[in-house]
């Protein structure tokens, strides 16, 4: 499966979510190409204990994570949580969204 195509999933399912999806490290085996990782930021999670968050990515992925999806490795946030302990490769995206603010 496309990263882009499982990042438009979650972002489709879960409101006012920025998603970015990678595959977290490089595999000689074909079966192992279905292994992911994905940054969630999202207001949704405001709240929420992390378990939640997480069953609220896997819920956006459907019947992938039967099919397509063998393995997701998250990190999830809150706009305030990425703020503070994100890696930054987010910012832009949640600024362009409104989930923080702009730079003056």
């Amino acid at each position: 499966m496309e990263l882009d195509a499982i990042a438009e999933l979650i972002e489709a399912e879960i409101p006012n979510a920025v998603a970015e999806v990678m595959r977290p490290r490089v595999h000689d085996d074909e079966d192992e190409d279905d292994h992911y990782a994905a940054v969630v930021v999202s207001p949704a999670f405001e709240g929420e204990p992390l378990v939640s968050q997480h069953q609220q990515v896997y819920d956006a992925l459907d019947d992938h994570m039967t099919t397509d999806i063998h393995a997701m490795e998250m990190q999830t946030y809150t706009p305030a949580e990425y703020a503070e302990r994100g890696d930054g490769s987010l910012e832009g995206r949640l600024r362009a969204a409104g989930l923080l603010p702009t730079e003056e």
